[in-house]
C-alpha cells in the first residue's frame, strides 16, 4: 500500500527542516475550549494522540502566551509553570506515536473583553477603536468587546517578551516547535493591517513599520529556540474580527521577504477564498506570489478537501497542506486520503462546547479490516 500511497501528493514524504513527514497532511490549529481555566486537560492526550501518525505534523490549538492574552472561554496558556506541566503529557502521546507537534503561540488583542483580562482591565491592541458585537461561530452566541487600550510604545517590549517566554515554555513542555498566530484579526494583525493600525509612533503608518511588531516577535522567538524550530500563521487577504488592509499582496509579500531574513523553517498561509472562517467564495487573488517569495517551507490552508489538497502539492503551490474541520471530524484523515475512503461529516455545533468527550474524541476511525 505504501507504494499507492506516495503516488498520492498529500501523502508523498517531506522533510520540513530535520523533521522528516510521512505526509503533507497538517493538523490544522483549532481552537476547542476545553482546557478549563485555561489549563489544558488530560482528555487533550486522546484528542491529539488520535489524530497522530508516525511523522505527521500536527499543530496545537491556540496557546495564549499571556494572562492579557485570552478572549475565549478555556482556551489553553503556556505562561504558568501549572501549564506547562499540563502540556508535557499531551506532548509526550503525540510523541509516542512518531508525531511532529508545534505549539500555536497567541494573543489575541482586541478580540476580547474585560471579564478575560486580570483585574478587568481593557484589552490591549494596536489601537482604541473597538469591535462591534459578532455572532459567535456557532450561530448563536453573540460575543461583545470592550474597547480596547492603545499599547503604549514602551509597552511593546513586554509583549515582544510574552512571545519569547512563551517559546521557552513551549520548549520546555517538550514541543518540536511554535507557530507564531500571526492571523485572523488578533493582535499581530491588529498591528499589520491599515484599517486597524491608527498608530502615528514607529509602529504605524507605513508597511514597515506596521509590521515592525510581528517581526520583533518572530526576531525574539528565533533568538530564543532557533528559527528551524519557528513558524508563522498569516492571513493578509481574510477580513476576521473587522481586521482588513487596503493592499493585502503587498502586506503578504513585505511579511514573506522579512521573515527571510530570520530564515524560520515555514510560513503558514490562509487562502484569499477565505474571507470568513466558514465560507469559501471564488477569489482573483492567489497565494502563489508569497508561496515563490518565500525561502522556507510553505504550508497553504483553508478550505481545502483531498483533490484540492493534492493538485495544491502536485502543482508546487503549497509544501504541506492544513486541514481543521475535516481532520477533526476524521482523526485517520490521511489514512482515508489514501484510501480515498468516505469522510464522517462534521458537527459545527459540537465545535467550542466544553465536553470532554463530545464532539472531541468520539469522531469515528475507519473499520479497516486485515
Amino acid at each position: 500500500m505504501a507504494s499507492e500511497a506516495s503516488a498520492i501528493p498529500l501523502l508523498k514524504p517531506y522533510k520540513l527542516g530535520k523533521f522528516n513527514l510521512s505526509h503533507r497532511v497538517v493538523l490544522a490549529p483549532l481552537t476547542r475550549q476545553r482546557s478549563y481555566n485555561n489549563v489544558p486537560q488530560p482528555h487533550a492526550i486522546l484528542y491529539y494522540s488520535q489524530r497522530t501518525t508516525k511523522g505527521g505534523f500536527l499543530l496545537t490549538e491556540a496557546t495564549g502566551v499571556s494572562d492579557t492574552a485570552q478572549g475565549y472561554t478555556d482556551t489553553p496558556g503556556i505562561w504558568t509553570k501549572e501549564q506547562v506541566e499540563a502540556w508535557k503529557p499531551i506532548v509526550d502521546a503525540v510523541h509516542a506515536k512518531g508525531g511532529i507537534f508545534f505549539c500555536q503561540i497567541w494573543h489575541v488583542g482586541r478580540v476580547s473583553n474585560s471579564g478575560f483580562q486580570p483585574n478587568g482591565q481593557a484589552p490591549i491592541s494596536s489601537t482604541d477603536k473597538g469591535l462591534t458585537p459578532q455572532v459567535r461561530s456557532n450561530g448563536i452566541d453573540v460575543a461583545q468587546f470592550t474597547p480596547p487600550r492603545r499599547l503604549r510604545t514602551d509597552e511593546i517590549p513586554q509583549i515582544v517578551n510574552d512571545f519569547r517566554l512563551a517559546a521557552r515554555n513551549a520548549m520546555e513542555a517538550g514541543f518540536d516547535g511554535v507557530e507564531i498566530h500571526g492571523a485572523h484579526g488578533y493582535l499581530l494583525e491588529q498591528f499589520m493591517k491599515d484599517q486597524v493600525n491608527d498608530r502615528t509612533d514607529e509602529y504605524g503608518g507605513s508597511v514597515e513599520n506596521r509590521c515592525r511588531f510581528p517581526l520583533e516577535v518572530v526576531k525574539a522567538v528565533v533568538d530564543e529556540i532557533g528559527a528551524e524550530r519557528v513558524g508563522i500563521r498569516l492571513s493578509p487577504f481574510a477580513n476576521y474580527a473587522e481586521c482588513l488592509d487596503s493592499n493585502p499582496k503587498e502586506l503578504g509579500l513585505y511579511m514573506v521577504n522579512s521573515l527571510n531574513k530570520y530564515n524560520i523553517l515555514y510560513c503558514h498561509m490562509v487562502e484569499p477564498r477565505m474571507k470568513t472562517p466558514w465560507e469559501k467564495e471564488v477569489c482573483p487573488h492567489s497565494l502563489v506570489p508569497m508561496r515563490k517569495a518565500f525561502n522556507g517551507s510553505f504550508i497553504a490552508a483553508g478550505g481545502y478537501d483531498r483533490k484540492d489538497g493534492n493538485n495544491a502539492v502536485a502543482e508546487n503551490r503549497a509544501d504541506l497542506v492544513a486541514y481543521g474541520r475535516w481532520f477533526l471530524a476524521n482523526p485517520d484523515l490521511p489514512k482515508r486520503f489514501e484510501l480515498d475512503a468516505p469522510l464522517n461529516k462534521y458537527h459545527r455545533e459540537t465545535f467550542y462546547t466544553s465536553d470532554p468527550v463530545i464532539g472531541y474524541t468520539d469522531y469515528p476511525f475507519l473499520e479497516v479490516s486485515s
